[in-house]
């Protein structure tokens, strides 16, 4: 059985950070593309960040480059999002993507696999 879980949502204030974890099992990690998807209430689905199987390769919307920094470690079977600099703005639930892709940096398409998702609630 697939499972994505993710952990360290929470409470901050403007200004301050948070770490996000992801973990999966039924999946070989390091066949995977993950990545990190918000979604505000009453907005859509994003991507904010995603990274390709080896670590080698990142993407990071316009709307977190330069404050968020996705990693992983293929060994423990860890995604990390650090998330610094946090604004109002940044409220949302936050998913972890998993794909089997080696081709792609992003999850996309079909046979994506999701999280729970976690909330982040950043207040001004």
């Amino acid at each position: 059985q697939v499972r994505v879980v993710e952990s360290g949502g929470g409470l901050v204030q403007a200004g301050g950070s948070l770490r996000l974890s992801c973990t999966t099992s039924g999946l070989t990690f390091d066949d995977l593309a993950m990545g990190w998807f918000r979604q505000a209430p009453g907005k859509e689905r994003e991507p904010i960040t995603c990274i390709n199987w080896s670590g080698r390769d990142q993407y990071y919307s316009a709307s977190v480059k330069g404050r968020f920094t996705i990693s992983r470690d293929n060994a423990k079977k860890s995604l990390i999002l650090q998330m610094d600099s946090l604004k109002p703005e940044d409220t949302a639930v936050y998913y972890c993507a998993a794909k089997r892709e080696r081709q792609r940096i992003c999850p996309q398409g079909l046979d994506i696999y999701w999280g729970q998702g976690t909330q982040v609630t950043v207040s001004s």
